[in-house]
């Protein structure tokens, strides 16, 4: 049955005409009229808004077909179905209608009940359309909420296993806090260098950040006696110590290759959902790498090293120099920086380098936010 909320607004500039669809129509429904044109378009975006339309063609001023013109230029109009009512019967005038982008067009003189069965469709499928809108935004608010969910979870999961590995190299975690700040700091300042801003789209750079904090997961693998050991390693210690980046590298890896076996959409390393976990294989396995090809474990340079290692080994170096360690004090922050100039095209990337200087006081911020106890 039609509902007796739903408004139709009838558009003719004869009265007798407004007069027969009112006495036809007002039984079922809510009914405004409008006598010509430029009303009818005030009476589109007035309470109560017409759920339908039915308009006349040949009017003084304004015709039918402008009427609808506007009607559909207008936001809050524009998708208030029409039905052509016109004596103009031939088939050209009938596709002129549908084409601009009426729903039904009906010949005068009316027959009632087509008019009736073609108003009670039309509304039902705006009811439909309706119902499917509010549908839509249910599922994405839905969605939208579960992928937040997800997105906390896997966040708490991602800290906790970083954590896991930094708590037995410092006495705090408060290292992967710090570097995530630089990295995140150092990586959005590289997006306004043109040379760099093409590498670092806005999802590669918050996958850049949220892989920081597994940099060196590879530690876990490091005897206690190596890792903790308050002086100097030995040759052989700091070969065993050197590990740590491809032991990191090759558990995510196996991490990686495992999600691939066990799901049958087979997703390559660098797509949507493995992507990050490739970002994090980067970053874990070259982030010793060197500017000039002196670092590990493979002795690559320049810009072979993937940039979230570039980005992360001055994030690494600078907070390794400005926090105590189980082997030495922490060192002041102006001869960390002096220090870091000095790797400028050895160490470290030179625009890295350019970048860090030019955000120096940021990395101040950060090391102080997240300074140790």
């Amino acid at each position: 049955m039609p509902q007796a909320h739903e408004t139709v607004l009838l558009v003719d500039d004869q009265p007798e005409n407004l007069s027969i669809l009112a006495d036809l129509l007002e039984p079922h429904y809510r009914v405004k009229v409008a006598d010509c044109g430029e009303r009818a378009l005030r009476a589109a975006v007035s309470e109560p808004r017409p759920d339908l339309i039915l308009l006349d063609v040949m009017m003084p001023d304004l015709d039918g077909y402008a009427v609808l013109s506007r009607l559909h230029a207008n936001a809050s109009t524009k998708n208030i179905p029409v039905i052509f009512v016109t004596a103009r019967d031939s088939a050209e005038d009938e596709e002129r209608g549908l084409e601009l982008g009426a729903v039904d067009y009906i010949v005068k003189p009316i027959r009632p009940l087509v008019v009736l069965a073609r108003v009670r469709t039309h509304l039902e499928n705006r009811r439909a359309q309706h119902v499917l809108a509010d549908q839509n935004k249910f599922l994405e608010a839905e969605i939208a909420r579960r992928m937040h969910d997800n997105e906390i979870v896997q966040n708490a999961s991602l800290s906790a296993l970083a954590m896991l590995a930094e708590m037995r190299d410092t006495d705090t975690g408060n290292h992967i806090y710090r570097t995530q700040g630089y990295v995140e700091v150092l990586a959005r300042a590289l997006t306004q260098r043109p040379e760099y801003a093409a590498q670092l789209p806005p999802e590669q750079l918050v996958r850049v950040v949220k892989a920081a904090p597994l940099h060196d997961i590879g530690k876990v693998g490091i005897p206690d006696r190596i890792l903790l050991k308050p002086g100097t390693l030995t040759e052989e210690e700091f070969a065993i110590m050197r590990t740590h980046s491809a032991i990191g590298s090759e558990a995510i890896t196996q991490a990686m290759t495992k999600v691939q076996a066990a799901d049958h959409s087979s997703y390559r390393s660098d797509s949507r959902p493995l992507a990050f976990l490739d970002v994090a294989r980067q970053i874990a396995q070259s982030h010793h790498e060197r500017w000039d090809g002196t670092g590990y474990p493979e002795r690559k340079h320049s810009t072979d090293i993937p940039l979230p290692a570039r980005i992360m080994a001055l994030a690494d170096v600078f907070d390794a120099l400005t926090t105590r360690r189980v082997y030495k004090p922490a060192m002041s922050i102006e001869k960390a920086t002096d220090i870091i100039c000095q790797g400028r095209g050895t160490h470290f990337d030179p625009t890295i380098v350019d970048v860090f200087l030019q955000e120096h006081a940021q990395f101040i911020r950060i090391a102080h936010e997240y300074e140790d106890a």
